[in-house]
């Protein structure tokens, strides 16, 4: 099983704390320095979404080039390989991959020291004079001994790593709870939904 990120949006506050650790933490490796997670917002509510590491990777099965491969325990990306086709932002289920660039000098010495494109502007579709674009995806910072910097600098503890054992862990306790919860034979069957058998 592989190794990934799991958020809880009840304990996000959307401070944002978590994708400015995250762009620090690759700036410091010399790696893109977009964020690889988002923090959503939909009305009052805020959660990050990240890369869950599939299994079956979509991503990892779409890159025609094998930028995107699977690893022991993760989905690994190799920067220097990606060509940006973008293929991979497509293919994610969860909107977890960005394609973004770092600004370079230009063709014909013409530089970009930032993209001049609205941000309102899907990344997808952005592009610059100058810039490579290539795929941003959660390493969940393999480079640091510490563990995703996301995790550790979060104020609420709404991200956390897991593994096998972990989620293991997490799968006995609901498994604890379901078989505490008082049913009886008028207990309507809707009531016991998200409950795990």
């Amino acid at each position: 099983m592989n190794r990934f990120v799991i958020a809880e949006p009840r304990k996000c506050i959307g401070c944002n704390t978590c994708m400015a650790a995250c762009t620090e933490a690759h700036k410091k490796q010399g790696l893109q320095a977009h964020p690889r997670l988002t923090v959503m917002r939909i009305g009052d509510d805020t959660g990050p979404v990240l890369c869950h590491q599939c299994e079956d990777a979509p991503c990892a099965r779409v890159c025609p080039i094998d930028a995107i491969t699977f690893g022991a325990d993760a989905i690994l990306l190799n920067e220097q390989t990606c060509i940006g086709c973008k293929m991979c932002a497509l293919a994610c289920p969860f909107g977890a991959i960005t394609p973004s660039g770092t600004g370079i000098a230009g063709v014909a010495g013409i530089a970009v020291a930032t993209p001049s494109h609205s941000a309102a502007l899907d990344p997808l579709l952005a592009w610059d004079i100058g810039v490579r674009s290539v795929a941003v995806k959660c390493d969940l910072c393999a480079f640091s001994g510490d563990g995703p910097a996301c995790v550790r600098v979060c104020p609420t503890a709404a991200l956390y790593a897991a593994d096998a054992d972990a989620t293991r862990q997490a799968a006995a306790v609901k498994r604890t709870l379901a078989a505490a919860a008082p049913v009886s034979p008028e207990t309507p069957l809707a009531s016991l939904e998200g409950l795990d058998p």
